[in-house]
């Protein structure tokens, strides 16, 4: 990948995603009004539920279409390349509904025994119907990305970022009109509506694309070949995606419950848990816009390099990414701590969450470097190595959430993330140093 190319992707990934973030921190504060503490906490809990879906039945097959699609398009098989994209699409849009139809029938019984909150059945009941479009979303992005587009991907994220806030706006001037009470269930209709929008777009887009190229799925050729290749890929990008988000699924429903134990009561740990996770972290993880986009060019363009043998250039990229996260993570560790208790007040009218973000502030610069250097070991291959570090850390931090949380509460929480970001660095740049 030339050094245009990459810049013009992360200028555009930046942009977008900064423009993302700034509208859904301020779509978080909205909820913090409108919904309180506890319904954040509570819509909060039902998110790993998706992820851990998505990890099953949609995560890998998007990082196979990419690959797959990608090495097609170098070798100018275009109509290869659509076969995969429609049969891979295919596959992850039926796995989907499959999980879906799943977790409708056992929403009680996962809401109640595995999440320990009855109260969120209703939100899982609603989101299961987001599980297909978001594998349509996912898998359109998954071939503009392989061909080094970022633009349409781009504007799919705008899209829906700004059709959740309005639709879960829209939703909550009804209720309140009505004198409806307003609960969580205004964020998963908005996640919903904007999955929808989202994915009928995508497919408008991508199937004018297919039709002016006089494509037809009618044509598709050997595609049992094609599927058995794609899962090939996939099944071991699926089991790697699939343990770190159940170990990280784990991690999310324990924190409320271990913090029952350090003598809160329910509403006060479900309080406690969505201040930190639904307004102190996001805007920690805020800056991340940067090095989140940086890191998804990066990947492809280590993978070039390695493949035409230039090390020094690896290693001269690796100091210079390394040095530039640090310096961000380092000025913005700087500004959460001293800024840190004012924003929580005037965001978030919440002295609590100003407390945590100056608490959370000192693994900035940990944070933004992982992510570059586990982009780096991805496009140098090392995906296992990837794995065993992202599993030690979250290890690390469950061991937090047993055993630190009931007795100095979600301090200890904030102590094992730290110490396990600390951890992750170290692996991380003991791998490379193996590499060279």
């Amino acid at each position: 990948m030339s050094k245009k190319n990459f810049f013009r992707g992360t200028f555009i990934l930046t942009c977008t995603g900064i423009i993302s973030r700034i509208i859904g921190f301020f779509y978080r504060i909205f909820l913090s009004h409108s919904i309180g503490a506890q319904g954040v906490g509570l819509y909060q809990l039902v998110i790993p539920v998706q992820n851990l879906v998505m990890a099953v039945t949609a995560a890998g097959i998007q990082t196979a279409l990419s690959r797959l699609i990608a090495a097609r398009l170098a070798l100018g098989k275009g109509r290869e390349s659509r076969d995969i994209f429609c049969v891979g699409t295919i596959s992850a849009f039926f796995l989907s509904l499959c999980a879906s139809f799943i977790l409708y029938k056992n929403s009680v019984f996962i809401a109640a025994e595995l999440l320990k909150a009855p109260q969120t059945a209703p939100l899982i009941r609603l989101l299961v119907f987001s599980f297909p479009l978001s594998a349509l979303h996912s898998c359109i992005n998954s071939y503009y990305f392989a061909g080094k587009r970022t633009g349409i991907p781009s504007a799919l994220q705008l899209l829906e970022q700004i059709v959740r806030v309005c639709v879960t706006y829209l939703i909550c001037q009804i209720l309140i009109s009505r004198e409806i009470p307003v609960t969580a269930v205004i964020a998963v209709g908005g996640a919903l509506a904007s999955e929808l929008a989202v994915a009928l777009t995508g497919l408008l887009l991508i199937g004018t694309k297919f039709t002016r190229m006089s494509y037809s799925l009618s044509g598709i050729r050997h595609p049992m070949d094609i599927l058995c290749e794609i899962f090939r890929t996939s099944l071991p990008l699926t089991l790697n995606r699939l343990l770190l988000t159940l170990l990280g699924s784990i991690e999310v429903v324990l924190i409320p419950q271990r913090l029952l134990m350090s003598g809160l009561s329910s509403s006060e740990a479900l309080s406690i848990y969505g201040i930190f996770t639904g307004m102190a972290l996001p805007l920690i993880l805020f800056p991340s816009a940067f090095t989140n986009s940086a890191s998804v060019m990066l990947m492809p363009s280590v993978a070039e390099m390695q493949a035409l043998g230039f090390r020094k250039r690896i290693r001269r990229i690796t100091a210079q990414a390394c040095s530039g996260c640090i310096l961000l993570g380092t000025v913005c560790a700087l500004g959460f701590f001293l800024f840190g208790p004012f924003a929580g007040r005037l965001l978030f009218h919440s002295p609590t969450a100003g407390t945590y973000i100056r608490t959370m502030a000192f693994i900035c610069p940990f944070l933004y470097m992982n992510t570059a250097l586990a982009s780096i070991l991805h496009g140098l291959g090392k995906t296992g190595t990837c794995l065993v570090h992202s599993a030690a850390g979250i290890l690390l931090r469950i061991s937090f959430v047993l055993f630190a949380i009931p007795s100095i509460g979600i301090r200890g929480y904030m102590y094992g993330i730290l110490l396990s970001e600390i951890l992750v660095s170290i692996l991380h740049i003991s791998a490379l140093r193996r590499c060279e």
